[in-house]
C-alpha cells in the first residue's frame, strides 16, 4: 500500500469521504503549524475546496501562491510541486479530491517559506 502524503505528514485530522482504484476523495485538518509537506504526483489532479481558513496552496513551475477562503478552490496539475499549509501557518480544513488516475506521491526538496 502506498503512503498518501497526507499520512507521512502530522495533522490534526483526516477522514476519507469515498476511495476507488483511481479517485480518493478525503477531509482534511490542519491544526497551527501543520502542513502537507512538498510532493508532486505523476498522474491525478489534486482539487482543493476550502472549507475553513485561510488555506494555502503553493505550487513550483508554475510558481504560484493561491490563498483560499471557505467555499473558494483550486485544483493542482499533474507533475506541479505544492506545498499546502494554513495561512501564517493557522489551522485549515479543506476537501481534496484526487484522481483520475494511478495515485503516487514524489516528495520534493525545499524549506517552506517563512
Amino acid at each position: 500500500m502506498e503512503v498518501k502524503p497526507y499520512e507521512q505528514a502530522k495533522i490534526a485530522g483526516r477522514e476519507s469521504v469515498m476511495e476507488g482504484a483511481d479517485m480518493r476523495v478525503s477531509v482534511l485538518t490542519l491544526g497551527p503549524g501543520d502542513c502537507i509537506p512538498w510532493h508532486y504526483h505523476n498522474e491525478i489532479t489534486d482539487s482543493f475546496v476550502c472549507l475553513e481558513g485561510p488555506l494555502v496552496v503553493e505550487t513550483r513551475a508554475p510558481k504560484n501562491d493561491y490563498v483560499l477562503n471557505a467555499g473558494e478552490r483550486c485544483e493542482v496539475p499533474p507533475k506541479v510541486a505544492h506545498y499546502v499549509h494554513g495561512k501564517n501557518n493557522g489551522p485549515a480544513k479543506f476537501l481534496i479530491i484526487q484522481g483520475v488516475g494511478v495515485y503516487d506521491n514524489i516528495p520534493v526538496g525545499g524549506a517552506p517559506k517563512e
